[in-house]
């Protein structure tokens, strides 16, 4: 699912926006005698157009034969049926699903939650809670018993028992056993909105109200209110907590050394560059990408940084869950202006509970948008058929509900029959309503089932109201195809054809090279004399722990030293080093002074399959379909309206 994410990435990007629309629609090519149009050549193209990296797919003859293509690949995929396969139906019905919450919106009720949601991620809040485990179908003697025993607990707590003892005691939440309870500091949107709610509003040490989740029930505490600590940017050197095998390893003096080293003067940039275990930043010096409150997994690591006061400022080595740290403070970045957030926020609201206020102002307007009647004849029938048994969920449907087919009500030309809500009444009993008497619990009934199947209605006619919204369902669509006949005719071949890649390779191998790699010891200090005791230490043998040893004295750290394979061009290397082996002359590169240790230097060299086998098999598959495309050419009859092309590249260009 995840490389069918990153295939469809494109899609999401563009999902609710308009795009200009040719006024005039003309025939661009054929296939097989189905005519594809000017104006979704155009569309697409512009679309995509500061996507593409390869500037040849942005020249229009070389875009009209991908274009082609792929409209050949899902002709393909129509033939061999892929379109009535189950999990691509459930798959599209998936996605249409989460594109038409798009089309859900109330700009007024969303401003009003997005300045809401802005006003309180302003402050963070630590808070405990104690949760009581209730189903929010679940029966109503169910419901009542969770209820008293959260009532019960509330009523402690008020009373000034121990709200974290309270918690060991009696929350159902797993972790409470460990944390008390505590779930740190949070902002908006990392809890559900009920319960973010009572958080933004019951006082600092205060207990809040009885509030309901689909967890439960939950009571909070209040621990400690502060103001959001923004973003930050910081860069660490990172050594890794060693594994069991690592006998040898120990972290927290390598992280010291490098500690000291920085306090005599050498640049931490440079240090990180050399001796950082974090891959993924030690080549940038090890700055790290900007980040808030809670976004790290490590809050060990979030405290420290967010500790530091001034851009320069150097932590002391500390360990977090992953290993050793030293954070230097790079930026502070002060939190966004509402008008900078607004789109986030809005992304936000949609996933979130608080999306429902949405839905209740929608539904206000559907009803004042679509014409729907009542038939109240048929009204009176099916109200006679729900008894006070629903209040206890045994009310159960007529034996005969099937014949109940005329209409209840209509929403322009549907017809919304009898037996649908009877079904309706069925399923609500599990939602455990109170309402009395009885015709006022049918008319609330009623009217949630008028409510939903306007949604509904609204929902099944978007592609007729939206022309954006076709647009993002047709690409999808064939999108989706695509990615089910590609693995089918090229990915799983290429993967599985180990012969026909075996052959590929032998053809190209030359094009995959190691660069000269070099077995090394690297021996590196500020001091000139010190590089140069290290160097007669290496010439006698001696190993780079005891090198170490005998000249970083009197808790000075004179000589670093770093070993491995590396292969040409590694940060880990010195520009200027010679690939001889032996002990090399001491040289200077900056403010530092190297020596190095050559073992043995392995020469450029073919890698074997296994060593460029994910690029191999990229590259092969990328060699397969094109072989399929042409094939796909001969298979299907492709006209192309050459007059219509050069009028479109003109409109284009």
């Amino acid at each position: 699912m995840t490389l069918k994410k990153f295939f469809f990435g494109f899609v999401l990007v563009f999902s609710v926006m308009s795009f200009a629309q040719n006024s005039t629609k003309e025939v661009l090519f054929t296939i097989n005698d189905k005519p594809y149009y000017t104006d979704e050549f155009s569309r697409i193209y512009k679309k995509n157009l500061d996507l593409v990296k390869d500037d040849s797919q942005k020249d229009l003859n070389q875009y009209l034969e991908l274009f082609v293509g792929y409209k050949l690949k899902v002709n393909k995929a129509y033939k061999l049926g892929l379109q009535n396969n189950a999990p691509y139906l459930n798959e599209l019905k998936s996605y249409r699903s989460q594109l038409a919450k798009n089309y859900f919106n109330d700009t007024k009720v969303t401003q009003q939650l997005i300045e809401e949601g802005y006003n309180r991620l302003q402050k963070e809040i630590k808070a405990s809670h104690i949760l009581i485990l209730v189903d929010e179908n679940a029966l109503p003697e169910d419901t009542l018993k969770a209820y008293k025993k959260i009532e019960d607990i509330s009523k402690k707590a008020l009373a000034g028992v121990s709200f974290e003892d309270l918690a060991v005691k009696y929350s159902e939440d797993p972790s409470a056993k460990d944390n008390k309870g505590d779930l740190g500091f949070f902002t908006a949107f990392r809890m559900v909105y009920t319960f973010e709610n009572a958080a933004y509003n019951t006082p600092k040490g205060s207990i809040s109200k009885i509030i309901r989740t689909r967890f439960g029930y939950h009571i909070l505490k209040i621990n400690d209110i502060r103001n959001n600590r923004g973003e930050i940017t910081v860069a660490h050197i990172m050594i890794l907590n060693p594994k069991p095998e690592e006998t040898g390893k120990n972290a927290k003096t390598t992280i010291n050394d490098i500690y000291k080293k920085i306090q005599q003067g050498e640049k931490f940039e440079d240090l990180a560059k050399q001796f950082s275990e974090d891959k993924s930043s030690s080549s940038k010096g090890g700055v790290l990408n900007r980040f808030g409150s809670g976004q790290l997994s490590s809050e060990e690591f979030e405290n420290v940084a967010f500790s530091l006061d001034k851009p320069g400022d150097l932590s002391k080595p500390f360990q977090s869950q992953f290993g050793w740290h030293i954070v230097k403070l790079i930026e502070k970045h002060p939190i966004k202006t509402l008008e900078e957030t607004k789109s986030e926020l809005e992304t936000k609201i949609g996933k979130d509970d608080r999306s429902k206020k949405i839905t209740e102002k929608l539904n206000e307007k559907l009803r004042k948008k679509y014409t729907y009647k009542q038939d109240n004849k048929q009204f009176a029938i099916l109200s006679k058929l729900i008894t006070n048994d629903f209040y206890d969920s045994k009310w159960v449907l007529p034996e005969n509900s099937k014949t109940y087919t005329a209409p209840l009500f209509t929403i322009n030309t549907k017809k919304i029959d009898g037996k649908t809500f009877l079904d309706f009444v069925d399923k609500q009993q599990k939602a455990g309503l109170k309402i009395k008497p009885l015709s006022k619990l049918i008319d609330v009934l009623y009217e949630k089932l008028l409510g939903e199947q306007l949604t509904a209605y609204y929902d099944e006619n978007l592609e007729g109201e939206f022309q954006d919204f076709a647009n993002v369902m047709e690409e999808y669509r064939d999108g989706l195809l695509l990615f089910d006949l590609m693995e089918k005719e090229i990915w799983n071949r290429a993967k599985t054809d180990t012969l026909g890649l075996k052959t590929f390779y032998d053809t190209h191998k030359m094009e995959h090279m190691w660069k000269k790699r070099v077995d090394v010891t690297v021996a590196s200090s500020t001091k000139q004399d010190m590089i140069k005791k290290a160097q007669t230490l290496l010439k006698k043998g001696e190993e780079p722990e005891a090198i170490k040893t005998k000249l970083n004295l009197n808790n000075v750290i004179n000589v670093m030293t770093n070993s491995g394979a590396f292969e040409e061009g590694s940060s880990a290397l010195p520009k200027t080093m010679k690939y001889d082996v032996g002990v090399s002359e001491v040289f200077k590169e900056g403010e530092y002074y190297f020596v190095t240790n050559v073992e043995k230097v392995l020469p450029e060299t073919v890698k074997t399959l296994e060593e460029c086998k994910g690029k191999i098999v990229n590259d092969y598959q990328q060699y397969l379909e094109q072989k399929w495309v042409d094939d796909l050419k001969q298979e299907f009859t492709v006209k192309i309206n050459r007059d219509v092309f050069d009028r479109l590249k003109k409109q284009l260009q």
